[in-house]
């Protein structure tokens, strides 16, 4: 899975956290967690504190790069959902097993929510939606 961004892009923070890394853009974030994390209630709410600190008052996306095993407890997605400046929220794998879970996650989520293989396609889905 590639990673290309655009020569203007500046990461605005980067974050690393006990289950991985977030980096915080303009109007999104990208999330990519270490082999075997798991996404509980406790460390979704450290992602959403880093939400509300740089898009208080901005809609933002956030992209989650699943290039490891990780799990996702779903009832995370109901707290995600209260964010009503959280516009779109896109996951990249390439691993079927995401591509499951995915539809499981989406049924807590009810939200704009979508599936890449590329993450190119999933900047270009986050920043429109965003607008």
């Amino acid at each position: 899975m590639k990673i290309r961004q655009t020569k203007k892009t500046i990461i605005v923070k980067e974050y690393h956290l006990e289950i991985g890394s977030i980096q915080v853009y303009d109007n999104y974030m990208i999330s990519q967690f270490e082999e075997g994390a798991t996404l509980t209630l406790e460390r979704a709410y450290q992602i959403i504190g880093i939400a509300e600190i740089h898009f208080r008052n901005k809609n933002f996306g956030f992209i989650s790069l699943r290039k490891h095993s990780s799990a996702v407890d779903p009832t995370v997605y109901t707290y995600l959902r209260e964010l009503e400046n959280l516009k779109a929220l896109a996951i990249v794998s390439v691993k079927e097993i995401d591509m499951h879970n995915f539809k499981v996650e989406k049924l807590f989520y009810k939200k704009p929510m979508k599936f890449f293989i590329q993450f190119e396609n999933a900047l270009v889905w986050v920043k429109r939606r965003v607008r």
